[in-house]
C-alpha cells in the first residue's frame, strides 16, 4: 500500500480525508486505483489522452513525476505520493 496526500481541493470527494492509501505499480495504477474507491477523482486529476492535466502536480517520494516517466513512473511498495495543484498568481 502505497499513502497519498491529498490537496484541499479534492478532500470533498475523499471525505475530507488528508491522506488515503492506494495500491499500484505506477501512477497511473494508483490513480486507477483511488478513482475506483473515490470516484470523480481521475477526471481532476487526468485529462482525456491520460495525461496530468497540467495544473496537477505529482510527486512519488518528492520526486516529480513530470520530470520521470510521468503517469508510467514506477511506485515502489510504501512510497508516498503528493498530489499538489499548481498554484498561479499575479
Amino acid at each position: 500500500m502505497n499513502r497519498v496526500r491529498i490537496p484541499t481541493q479534492l478532500r470533498s470527494l475523499t471525505g475530507d480525508a488528508p491522506e488515503v492509501e492506494a495500491q499500484g505499480g505506477t501512477v497511473s495504477e494508483i490513480v486507477d486505483d483511488l478513482e475506483a474507491r473515490y470516484p470523480g477523482l481521475k477526471e481532476r486529476l487526468m485529462d482525456d489522452s491520460g495525461k496530468l492535466r497540467r495544473f496537477v502536480n505529482v510527486y512519488v517520494n518528492d520526486e516529480d513525476v513530470r520530470f520521470l516517466d510521468g503517469v508510467g513512473t514506477e511506485v515502489p511498495g510504501g512510497a508516498k505520493l503528493s498530489i499538489i495543484p499548481a498554484v498561479a498568481g499575479g
